[in-house]
């Protein structure tokens, strides 16, 4: 039966809406939260380090450093989405070139896959809350093939922690690849954080 433009409408509000509360309940949650927090930050310092903002240099004192016009300089490009320092934080051995729009960049894809590996990992460890048996580690056992074989919501986890998550600092090496990295993260978490019903995954412990 075809569904109606509005139909499709319909299922894409209901399914942001879901995948927002999955994203609420895992920053509610201490455990999927310190995920969360984790995941973005080493993402982040990775993404620096690529673009050679991030370096340990082994010098010593605390010191800074800007470039004069910083609010013109800031939009310079250096290539496909990477923009030009405007300022240098040097605190002992570890030098930070501070780009504002690469930062913006950096900052919203980490909080994607931290927020994607957060929303999974709220779903490894309630499976009941992908529809999959009952909770404790019976309910996982007895669910562990419908995960494997990617009928319920945790079956991509696998392959979206170990493919797009782990190589995705990588793109701060191609510019060009942000957009569609940005694409598949959003896609990702909005297919796993629909399928997660916050009910059963519970408060904070």
């Amino acid at each position: 039966m075809a569904v109606s433009r509005d139909g499709y409408v319909d299922r894409g509000r209901d399914a942001v809406s879901k995948t927002l509360l999955a994203v609420r309940s895992a920053v509610g949650r201490r455990d999927a939260r310190t995920v969360l927090v984790g995941v973005a930050l080493a993402y982040f310092g990775g993404y620096l380090y690529v673009l050679g903002h991030l370096r340990f240099a082994g010098g010593g004192g605390v010191e800074y450093v800007v470039v004069s016009e910083p609010l013109t300089r800031m939009f310079r490009s250096r290539g496909p989405l990477a923009f030009e320092p405007v300022a240098g934080v040097f605190v002992g051995p570890i030098e930070l070139l501070v780009a504002p729009v690469n930062v913006a960049i950096g900052a919203g894809l980490a909080l994607l896959v931290g927020a994607n590996l957060a929303v999974s990992f709220l779903a490894w460890r309630h499976p009941a809350a992908c529809g999959v048996g009952a909770g404790g580690t019976s309910g996982l056992l007895a669910g562990l093939p419908a995960l494997l074989s990617g009928t319920a919501c945790c079956g991509p986890v696998v392959l979206l922690a170990l493919g797009i998550q782990a190589s995705g600092v990588l793109i701060a090496s191609f510019g060009f690849l942000v957009p569609v990295a940005v694409l598949l993260l959003v896609g990702s978490l909005v297919y796993v954080g629909r399928r997660v019903d916050p009910g059963v995954v519970g408060s904070s412990e």
